[in-house]
């Protein structure tokens, strides 16, 4: 399934191309929705009905609509250093324990964003991010998957001088700007993917290449970030992890090179599709 919110409302993205939407509340008779939220806190009784849901056609899908398929979140986690190519970039040593920070649920916005910038060192970080579905207190890396309703694409954006102005680094800060935290354009189950453990993730700025990963090359892969951030935070349903970024970031590039505005970025993983943010 493809969970995505639509003016406000949770829907359904149906279709060979995922291009339609059905309003939930009213396939489900009333059972699930409107709320986002609510979806995830009933998380094993929708995913029984929707097993044995027959869902209609929908109506095509208006992109400008869709806000955040997780509106409102408890917690937002963010893992650094998660992926040995953007560990060597850095020129960093690859991390032998997770490395934690957040991000404020206020940064969260859609996948079809306008995001204002709020400086000239504003870098981009396209991410996997996973959606918790039933709640997680110290479990098991073989456990971790039965706690995860879906996956969806998020952009990390990063004021740097913000982060880096003091030592230890502001992350949380500066990675926690309105409209810092564009995720979508659904939360699509493990199901649906061939290989939920090797997924194309890249990102383009105007159609330039920036970012050509897989989540392959993660230090820590969805299991282990999950059973990790466990054994301390009890996780939440509809809870987000943001689990890292690969390679190609303008923080470490020579020379540096950062979003200005009327650039956009798009976004793209193999399988949950693309979200595009214009900078302005």
């Amino acid at each position: 399934m493809r969970i995505a919110t639509s003016a406000g409302r949770a829907v359904l993205l149906v279709g060979e191309h995922a291009d339609h939407a059905v309003d939930l509340a009213e396939v489900s008779d009333g059972r699930f929705g409107p709320d986002p939220e609510a979806v995830y806190e009933q998380w094993q009784a929708f995913v029984q009905w929707g097993a044995q849901a027959t869902l209609p056609e929908g109506a095509p899908v208006e992109v400008s609509r869709l806000g955040p398929p997780v509106p409102a979140p408890r917690q937002i986690f963010g893992i650094g250093l998660n992926y040995r190519d953007h560990a060597q970039e850095a020129g960093l040593d690859i991390p032998t324990e997770l490395l934690v920070f957040t991000k404020f649920p206020s940064c969260l916005t859609g996948p079809d964003a306008q995001v204002r910038l709020p400086s000239d060192r504003v870098d981009w970080e396209v991410e996997l991010v996973v959606v918790i579905g039933r709640e997680a207190l110290a479990v098991s890396p073989e456990q971790a998957w039965e706690h995860v309703a879906g996956l969806t694409i998020g952009q990390d954006l990063s004021e740097r001088r913000v982060q880096f102005a003091v030592k230890p680094p502001q992350f949380s800060l500066g990675k926690s700007y309105p409209g810092f935290g564009p995720t979508g354009p659904a939360v699509v189950t493990a199901d649906e993917l061939p290989d939920k453990n090797a997924l194309a993730i890249g990102c383009t700025i105007d159609g330039e290449v920036m970012q050509d990963g897989t989540t392959a090359d993660f230090i820590f892969d969805v299991a282990a970030v999950v059973s990790g951030l466990s054994q301390v935070v009890r996780l939440l349903p509809g809870d987000l992890i943001f689990t890292g970024t690969p390679a190609g970031v303008g923080s470490v590039r020579q020379p540096r090179r950062y979003l200005a505005p009327g650039e956009t970025i798009v976004s793209t993983i193999k399988g949950l599709g693309s979200i595009t943010t214009r900078l302005v």
